[in-house]
C-alpha cells in the first residue's frame, strides 16, 4: 500500500492509481463497487505528461521531475470545458456523454504562497440556482471537509489565492468561477463538481496521501448519497426542460462588503523592499507557523441574472459549421433552419468591436451592447439550438454574450465583427455632400460636431457618413447568435 509502489510523476496518476488498485482488491471501501460505477481518467493531458523535467513547476516541491501545464498546442485543458478547440477536451466530453456522470472530480496541484493548509476541496455549485442541487453540493462541501480534517488533513472549502497577488493581508474572496472550469462546467450539466488543489508546498508523498484521502472521502460520500443524488439531477434536467422564458441566475459573486475573520494555518513572514525587482518581496519562514486572521469574502449574490429565450438561439449560416460540433460534443440537441426562414429576432449589435489579449490562443471580443428586436432572414447553413433541453445552463453560458464564457468573447465570432469593406476617402467626401442634403442627417451631423476630438479627426467624420449610406455592411458587429422566442421553420 505504499504510495510509491507505482512509476508516475503526478501525485494524483499516483493516488488515483493507489485507490483503484485497493478498490478492486477490496482492501478499500470493499462494498463501493456494488454501489457506484467509478470511471478513472488517469492522464487527461497526455502531451503535458510527457514534457517532463526538473524545472517545470518552479512553485512546487517535488517530485524530482514534473509535466507540464499546457498541450502540444499551447493550450491549458483546464480552460477548454464550453469552447472545445481541443482533441483532449472532445475525447473527455465523449465519456461524460457516455457515462453521464453523477459526480465528477478534477484533481489539480496549485501554486501559491506558502502556508500550512495541505489540500483545498471545493464543491460545486455554491449558489446561484436555489434549488436542491446546491442544497446537495452544500452539503456534500461539509462532509468532505469533515471527514478530511479526520483524516488528519488541513483541508480549505475555497481556493487560497490572494485577493492582493502575493500579499496575504489581503485575504480571500470566493464564489462562482466560470464554467471553463470543470467543477462549474459539470453545475451547467445539473451536475456536481468537485475540484481539489493539493498545496504546491506539501511533499510529494504527502500531496498523494491528501489526494488518496480525499477520493476514499468522496466515495464514501457517493455510496452514502449517489441515488439522492441522481434523483436531485434528474429533477434539475426536469427543471431545464421548461426554462425557456424564465429568470435564471446564471452567476454568483461574493459581496464585497461583507466579509468575515477567518483564523488560517500560516507561517510567519515579512514584506521587504527587493534591490532586484524594486518592489515587495514577502519572505515566509516555514520554521514559525503562526495563525493569521483573514478576511474571507464568502457571502454569494447574484452577479448575472437574465431571462431564458422562449425559444431558444439560431446561430446563423456561416458560422453554424463551426459551433455545431461544439454543440454535438456536450450532447446538446439543435436542428437545421430552413433557408431564408423568417425570424423575429433579438440581435446583439456591437457598433465598435474592440478586441482585447490573447488568451488560450484566442483573442477575446470586448463585448458591449444589449438585446434589440430585429427582422432577420436565416442564412443556409442555420440552426437552432432548443433551450428547453438538459444543458439549459451551458446554453445560455455559451450565447448570452454577456456571460464570462460566451462564444463570441471566446472569439469564436470574431470574423463577424471585423470591418471587411471600406469607402476611399475622395468617395465618401462625394456620399457626404449627398447625404447632407438630408436635414435630418445635417442637424446629426452638427450635433456630432460639437465633440471636439470628433471635429478634428477627418476619418472619423468620413466614417460616420459612411455608416449611414446605403453601401455600409449592415452586419458589420452583428453577433450571428439571434433569440428567438418562437422556433423558426425547420429544413425538412
Amino acid at each position: 500500500t505504499s504510495p510509491h509502489s507505482f512509476p508516475t510523476r503526478r501525485s494524483s496518476d499516483l493516488a488515483g492509481f493507489w485507490l483503484a488498485r485497493d478498490l478492486v482488491t477490496g482492501a478499500a471501501l470493499p462494498e463501493l463497487l456494488d454501489a457506484a460505477t467509478v470511471v478513472f481518467v488517469p492522464i487527461f493531458n497526455v502531451d503535458g505528461h510527457e514534457r517532463f523535467g526538473a524545472n517545470n513547476r518552479p512553485n512546487q516541491r517535488g517530485p524530482e521531475e514534473m509535466g507540464f501545464r499546457t498541450n502540444a498546442a499551447g493550450l491549458n485543458l483546464n480552460r477548454d470545458f464550453v469552447k472545445v478547440d481541443t482533441p483532449e477536451m472532445a475525447a473527455l466530453l465523449g465519456l461524460w456523454r457516455r457515462w453521464d456522470p453523477t459526480l465528477f472530480v478534477d484533481l489539480h496541484t496549485t501554486d501559491g504562497a506558502k502556508f500550512e493548509h495541505d489540500v483545498a476541496v471545493m464543491v460545486a455549485p455554491k449558489a446561484s440556482r436555489g434549488d436542491d442541487l446546491e442544497a446537495a453540493g452544500r452539503a456534500l462541501q461539509g462532509a468532505l471537509i469533515e471527514r478530511v480534517t479526520a483524516a488528519g488533513h488541513l483541508p480549505l472549502a475555497f481556493y487560497p489565492s490572494f485577493d492582493v497577488d502575493d500579499d496575504p493581508s489581503s485575504g480571500f474572496t470566493d464564489g462562482d468561477a466560470p464554467p471553463r472550469f470543470s467543477q462549474a462546467y459539470a453545475t451547467t450539466r445539473n451536475r456536481l463538481g468537485i475540484l481539489v488543489e493539493t498545496h504546491s508546498w506539501r511533499t510529494y508523498p504527502e500531496r498523494v496521501a491528501s489526494t488518496r484521502h480525499v477520493l476514499e472521502a468522496v466515495l464514501a460520500e457517493a455510496a452514502a448519497h449517489g441515488r439522492h443524488w441522481r434523483d436531485v439531477e434528474a429533477a434539475a434536467d426536469a427543471a431545464d426542460r421548461g426554462v425557456a422564458g424564465k429568470r435564471v441566475v446564471l452567476m454568483s459573486r461574493a459581496d464585497p462588503a461583507a466579509p468575515r475573520t477567518i483564523d488560517f494555518r500560516g507561517y510567519r513572514y515579512q514584506r521587504v523592499p527587493s534591490e532586484v525587482s524594486g518592489g515587495t518581496w514577502t519572505q515566509y519562514d516555514e520554521t514559525q507557523p503562526e495563525v493569521w486572521h483573514l478576511p474571507l469574502r464568502d457571502h454569494l449574490v447574484p452577479a448575472l441574472t437574465l431571462t431564458a429565450p422562449g425559444a431558444g438561439y439560431v446561430i446563423d449560416g456561416g458560422y453554424a459549421a463551426a459551433i455545431a460540433p461544439r454543440l454535438a460534443a456536450h450532447g446538446l440537441r439543435y436542428q437545421q433552419v430552413a433557408d431564408d426562414a423568417d425570424l423575429d429576432a433579438e440581435v446583439w449589435r456591437i457598433a465598435r468591436p474592440t478586441f482585447g489579449r490573447t488568451f488560450e490562443g484566442r483573442t477575446a471580443a470586448t463585448i458591449t451592447g444589449a438585446w434589440t428586436r430585429e427582422r432577420r432572414r436565416a442564412v443556409h447553413g442555420a440552426i437552432f439550438v432548443p433551450v428547453a433541453q438538459p444543458g439549459a445552463r451551458l446554453i445560455l453560458h455559451m450565447f448570452e454574450p454577456s456571460a464570462p464564457d460566451a462564444l463570441v468573447a471566446w472569439g469564436l465570432f470574431n470574423a463577424a465583427l471585423e470591418q471587411k469593406e471600406y469607402m476611399e476617402p475622395y468617395v465618401a467626401e462625394e456620399v457626404a455632400r449627398g447625404l447632407l442634403k438630408d436635414p435630418a442627417i445635417a442637424a446629426a451631423f452638427a450635433e456630432a460636431l460639437k465633440d471636439p476630438a470628433f471635429a478634428a479627426d477627418p476619418a472619423r467624420r468620413l466614417d460616420w457618413f459612411y455608416r449611414r449610406s446605403p453601401a455600409w455592411d449592415e452586419r458589420m458587429g452583428l453577433i450571428p447568435v439571434f433569440r428567438v422566442d418562437a422556433a423558426p421553420a425547420l429544413a425538412p
